[in-house]
């Protein structure tokens, strides 16, 4: 009876069942969506507001940095309970509340001048003890439901659509993602120089809180099993040799998995090395000697090589074990480290492009598939929420590590030198530890 009742509400408001075409492709559409309309709440989309910001605010741009800092460990600790979560209600709901609250917080931080102004009549204080807990508050509200819990959920429905072209589906996903993550900037700065900042957030905020919202409403489904249907679009049910949902680990088992903290470590480890590249990108490419017109040229070629390997990777990966994709990716992002300590030749810059638009693409790859694989799909909300939690405070973490470094050292090679030898510790790791993959020997 529950099964059936489950049946119905996933069908609602119209069965899927009957479409001419299989609805996988529906949730694709959806889910590559729901990852863009999150980048308001990614470092990306923040960014462009930073200046702004800080003008409004009354506010230095490190105490700014501090805000975002401490938003953004403070929504990491938080994306392991969201993902239980999200593996108790489902994707629907998931989406559904992380967008409508993602549009709340935008809301908020474009009206938190005027919060501030009401406090400031009462209190006689600086604007900067007002304004800093308050814009902490928006930072990590857009941090935990945008980064966290609506990119990942978004990133989840899609998988159990789809089994044995899974790994090419996600890549296409990623071609338009990365598209839009790419065109965001320009377009964002766009609107701000029309509309201003604030009427542009509160034009994001409708955006995803009122129409990706109701849009998920109406299209998104949990699983194609609840909808009478199978993956990739096979009819009838499943037969006990075809129970591809197994394995199914549990959270508690996957912790006591080194498997788990092998591939959490290289996706978290990018995320710290790849934020601090794109915060500091442009100090990076001046103590090079390089101006900052080469840095910001730099993300195009970087783009075109990681939607390339992605697509290409993501192909592979349908044929190939995961071990061999993340001993590439590491190589590649060993070979783009190296590129940033030799970045005044022009070898070290086509190094640095080829190397972490490899392991850009690799990561695409790795961070969609790799828990989907190894633990199955029953606790794969909490399990992948274990691990972006890792991966948030990774980017949170990276910029300062870089400037630290750069500060006490007077260089940003310490802390490339670092990370170089966390590379290389984990490379070791991935060609040493056993990665058997349940669900791909099930399939072979």
């Amino acid at each position: 009876m529950k099964q059936a009742q489950y049946s119905l509400r996933a069908n609602w408001p119209f069965p899927v069942n009957t479409f001419p075409f299989f609805y996988g492709w529906v949730i694709w559409f959806v889910s590559a969506l729901g990852i863009i309309v999150s980048i308001p709440g990614q470092t990306v989309g923040m960014a462009v507001f930073t200046n702004h910001f800080i003008d409004v605010f009354g506010l230095t741009r490190t105490q700014l940095s501090t805000a975002y800092l401490i938003g953004t460990l403070g929504s990491a600790a938080l994306l392991t309970r969201a993902g239980r979560f999200y593996d108790q209600v489902g994707a629907r709901t998931t989406i559904v509340a992380s967008s409508i609250f993602l549009g709340v917080c935008l809301t908020f931080i474009a009206v938190i001048d005027y919060f501030a102004a009401i406090i400031l009549n009462v209190l006689p204080v600086s604007i900067a003890w007002v304004t800093f807990p308050l814009i902490l508050a928006g930072y990590f509200g857009v941090r935990f439901s945008g980064q966290g819990v609506l990119t990942s959920a978004a990133r989840n429905v899609l998988l159990v659509w789809f089994e044995k072209r899974r790994g090419l589906v996600s890549g296409a996903r990623a071609v338009f993602v990365t598209l839009g993550f790419s065109l965001a900037p320009p377009f964002l700065a766009y609107l701000i120089h029309i509309f201003g900042w604030r009427m542009t957030l509160l034009v994001l905020a409708l955006i995803v809180g009122i129409g990706y919202s109701l849009l998920a409403i109406f299209l998104i489904r949990n699983s194609p099993e609840a909808c009478g249907l199978r993956a990739d679009g096979h009819r009838g049910k499943y037969t006990d040799e075809e129970d591809w949902s197994i394995p199914n680990l549990t959270p508690s088992e996957a912790k006591r998995n080194p498997v788990f903290w092998l591939y959490a470590a290289v996706l978290g480890l990018y995320s710290l090395f790849g934020t601090a590249l794109v915060f500091h990108v442009v100090s990076i490419f001046n103590e090079a000697g390089r101006p900052a017109e080469q840095a910001f040229t730099y993300f195009f070629p970087a783009a075109i090589f990681s939607v390339s390997v992605n697509l290409f990777g993501s192909w592979l990966s349908d044929y190939w074990s995961l071990k061999r994709l993340l001993i590439i990716k590491l190589t590649g992002f060993m070979l783009g480290a190296w590129g940033i300590l030799h970045l005044q030749y022009d070898w070290g810059y086509w190094l640095l492009v080829c190397g972490f638009g490899t392991t850009s693409g690799m990561w695409g790859v790795l961070s969609n598939l790799a828990f989907i694989r190894f633990f199955g799909r029953r606790f794969l909300g909490e399990i992948s929420g274990m691990n972006m939690s890792l991966t948030v405070m990774g980017s949170a973490i990276g910029p300062v590590m870089f400037s630290l470094g750069l500060d006490i050292f007077g260089s940003y090679h310490a802390a490339i030198w670092l990370n170089m030898l966390l590379i290389f510790v984990l490379l070791l790791a991935a060609i040493i530890i056993k990665q058997e993959e349940p669900e791909r020997i099930r399939k072979t």
